[in-house]
């Protein structure tokens, strides 16, 4: 979740299924709520991995028609990926 998705509403109903929301409050609000900021900010490193593994095209237009070659072909990405980094 990012700020476009903090309203009141959508906070409870995501604790209602028992997650924990860590979305900053907006500048602007009366009552802001308290967030994990180290937490918040991880987020970060997780679209950019789904960034980076939207970059194959077979991943980004869901290609594969099995769940089985699609799971495999994201696994490999994710080799590359690392192998990238290292």
């Amino acid at each position: 979740m990012d700020k476009g998705y903090s309203g009141r509403e959508m906070r409870k109903n995501i604790q209602r299924r028992r997650w924990v929301p860590v979305v900053p409050p907006l500048r602007h609000m009366v009552h802001p709520w308290k967030y994990d900021r180290a937490l918040y900010a991880r987020r970060n490193e997780i679209e950019r991995l789904f960034h980076h593994l939207k970059s194959f095209r077979r991943v980004a237009t869901r290609y594969d028609k099995l769940d089985l070659m699609f799971r495999s072909f994201v696994s490999f990405g994710l080799i590359l990926l690392f192998l990238r980094v290292c």
